[in-house]
Formats: structure tokens, sequence, C-alpha cells
């Protein structure tokens, strides 16, 4: 049950990028990132009705503040490499970290990833020097728009570690906790920026606030089932999703070496979760 919440977890995740990334390119990342919030806040309510919660501790909700923080700034981020670069590239290189970090924290914790995880982990560090070097029609991701692509690779690897600290009887009630958090902040942000980020109410990013959201309860419903590595592996395959939609949908290429990196960083996120 983890693997196959966790991969659903994935698609949605990558199809929420992607829509994401098409708003962002026509509306400041800000904007589209306070609509998702607010869309994806929205969209909990019905989870929170669905989902069995026997019992929900502040620490439960504490820890879904902790991570709807960082995955806001994970979020920011995204949005604004998603942006200014090729989508096939910044997903993958993003989700290579957000797969590697959960595993480190699992180590520093005692478990055990055993040889597959390690040669994940060394191939997941080849395939980003080899998506981020290469030059080809679908471009290349300059060295702002790598940072971008860490930077939001560590904010969600931080949100999975700490949806991984909640109880199973929490149900989806983290999830409030997060937004708790990060829809004040992200408002707050866009009404100290109205200017730059005016504009209208683009459906792109009410369908990625809505998509998130879908992903942020299956990741957790999976996180709190079984083991943090194999639940984040998983969900961070998320890249296939946004690549497929970005070649399907903007017709973007890849040379041949960058088509390498992103079959090497799926590889590595499979084995890592192999363990």
């Amino acid at each position: 049950m983890t693997e196959l919440l966790a991969l659903a977890s994935a698609c949605a995740f990558g199809a929420g990028d992607f829509l994401g990334g098409r708003a962002s390119r026509d509306v400041p990342p800000l904007r589209v990132a306070a609509i998702a919030q607010v869309a994806s806040a929205v969209a909990l309510i019905p989870l929170l009705v669905v989902v069995p919660a026997p019992s929900v501790t502040a620490a439960d909700i504490a820890w879904g503040a902790g991570g709807g923080f960082f995955g806001l700034l994970g979020i920011l981020a995204l949005y604004a490499a998603l942006a200014a670069g090729p989508m096939g590239l910044v997903a993958p290189t993003t989700a290579v970290l957000s797969a590697v970090v959960p595993v480190a924290f699992g180590l520093a914790s005692g478990e055990e990833p055993g040889v597959l995880a390690l040669v994940g982990i060394a191939l997941g560090l080849i395939a980003v020097v080899a998506i981020t070097a290469s030059d080809g029609p679908g471009g290349r991701l300059t060295p702002s728009v790598l940072w971008l692509s860490l930077g939001a690779g560590l904010g969600f690897a931080l949100f999975f570690i700490a949806l991984a600290q909640t109880s199973a009887d929490a149900g989806m009630w983290p999830l409030v906790g997060a937004r708790g958090v990060s829809v004040p902040v992200i408002l707050a942000f866009a009404a100290a920026r109205r200017g730059r980020t005016a504009g209208g109410l683009p459906r792109a990013a009410i369908g990625a606030g809505v998509l998130d959201m879908v992903a942020n309860g299956l990741f957790l419903a999976a996180v709190q089932r079984g083991l943090l590595a194999i639940a984040a592996v998983l969900a961070a395959l998320y890249p296939a999703a946004t690549a497929l939609l970005a070649r399907a949908v903007l017709d973007e290429r890849m040379s041949p070496a960058q088509l390498a990196g992103v079959a090497a960083a799926l590889v590595a996120v499979v084995l890592i979760g192999l363990r």
C-alpha cells in the first residue's frame, strides 16, 4: 500500500508542477504560489472529512507546520526555476535531492540502506552533473536555476521528513498545520509585493494547488504506513510526469546526454527505494 500511495503521489506532484511551471511563465511565480496555496487549502477540506483521524496531537500539527514552512520555500524555488529553465531538467534535479536527503536522515537515525541505495545516491549525483552540464535544444540549467532547483529539492526533503514524524492516527490533520503556516506567509509576501504580483487568476495555478494537496495527502498516507526512505524516493519519481507533459504539450527537446541524465536520476531514486 505504501508503494502505491507514494507512486500516485508522484503522479500528482508531477502534474501539479507542470501546471505551476506553465502558470509561472505568464504570471510572477510568487502570485502563482499564493494562488496554488489557497487552492490547496480549500482542497484539504474534503480530505479532512473523508480520512479518519482517531487521535490528533499538538505534535502532529507542529510537525505539519514545520513541514509546511519548508515545503513553501521549496514550492517558491521550484516555480521560479520552472519559469526560467527547462521543465524536463529542473524537475529531475530537484527530485534527486528530495530523495537523497531523507535517506541521509534515515542513515543518521540508524537505518541501513544497503548497497543498492548507496549506488543510487552516487548515480543521482552523477545525474545532476549530466543534466546541468549538457547543452541541447531544450537548453541547460544556468547556475541560478541550478541553485533554485537544489533549494527546492532541499525544501521538499525537509517537508517529507517532517511529515514522517506524524502519527497515522492523525489522518490528514498535519496538513492543516502545514497550510496554517504556508498560506498566511505566502499571502503576506504577495501583499508586500502587490505591484509585482498583480494579474489574473490563472486556472493552471488553481489546478497546481489542488494537485499539490492531493499529492501531499497521498504522500502523508504513504509515510504514515511505511518507511520514509521508500515513500520519499518513490514520490521523487514525479519528474517522469513533469517531463512527459513538458514534451507532449510544450515540445521540449533534450540532447542524448541530457536524456541520459534524466534516466539516471530516475534510476537513482528507484535504487534508493530498493535499499
